[in-house]
């Protein structure tokens, strides 16, 4: 009977050591993976103008991120692409002749941006942080699904990362996914390009002046039935 106990009491005594095993193992196999370079946001609308950031973090803990290429999609090439300046980076952009030219705003473009480089001028994107580098893309194509901009991260170890896989519906991420803007349809995104958003302030200023006509007309039918009810009484009173 005292054995029994004892076991009762050793097997109890082991329990939180299980216990913290099991809880260890569960929150290692749900840590999250690494992160990757990525487009953000990751949506924007068919044929829009577009503000991105390409996110880039540093995943090494001994060595600090000293360039970024960016390879620009050739199936569906971009005729204007803005860098914003970052500081601490001197950017290049790199353009080449398309095979078959492009006509935007009446004008047949045939040549591109086809690759943006950001090299660091200092001590680049240092372990436990990362780096935006902002994009003015456009005019974003109407008839595809989404834009893959391929990139290299450099080191300063000479290590270079090819963040270039294209992802496939239906199967895992692959190991070094490449970089993806989706692109939905203008209306899901509320979305008409930038005309509308100009035209939005003058639509509230037509709308404000004609609520504001409607209510002077209301204002003087309403002073016109006073005066013709105040003559009509004062004749009454007369007669």
């Amino acid at each position: 009977m005292a054995k029994n106990e004892m076991t009762k009491k050793t097997m109890m005594r082991r329990l939180p050591v299980v216990g913290g095993i099991a809880t260890g193992s569960v929150l290692l196999l749900a840590a999250p993976a690494f992160a990757h370079v990525t487009v953000q946001p990751d949506t924007a609308a068919q044929g829009s103008y577009a503000t991105i950031n390409l996110k880039v973090p540093n995943e090494r803990d001994h060595a600090s991120t000293v360039k970024l290429e960016v390879t620009l999609p050739t199936d569906h090439p971009l005729v204007s692409v803005m860098p914003q300046p970052v500081p601490g980076w001197k950017v290049k952009v790199t353009e080449a002749k398309l095979d078959k030219p492009v006509e935007t705003h009446g004008e047949k473009i045939d040549k591109a941006p086809s690759k943006i480089t950001w090299t660091a001028e200092g001590d680049g994107i240092e372990p436990g942080q990362f780096q935006q580098f902002p994009l003015a893309v456009g005019q974003l194509p109407e008839h595809a699904g989404q834009l893959v901009f391929k990139a290299l991260q450099t080191y300063d170890n000479k290590e270079v990362v090819r963040w270039i896989e294209p992802a496939k519906e239906g199967a895992a991420e692959p190991e070094n996914p490449a970089p993806v803007l989706k692109l939905t349809a203008a209306a899901e995104d509320g979305a008409a390009g930038p005309q509308a958003a100009q035209n939005a302030p003058d639509q509230k200023v037509s709308e404000s002046d004609t609520t504001a006509r409607v209510l002077g007309v209301v204002g003087i039918v309403i002073g016109i039935i006073g005066v013709a009810y105040g003559v009509f009484a004062g004749r009454r009173r007369n007669a």
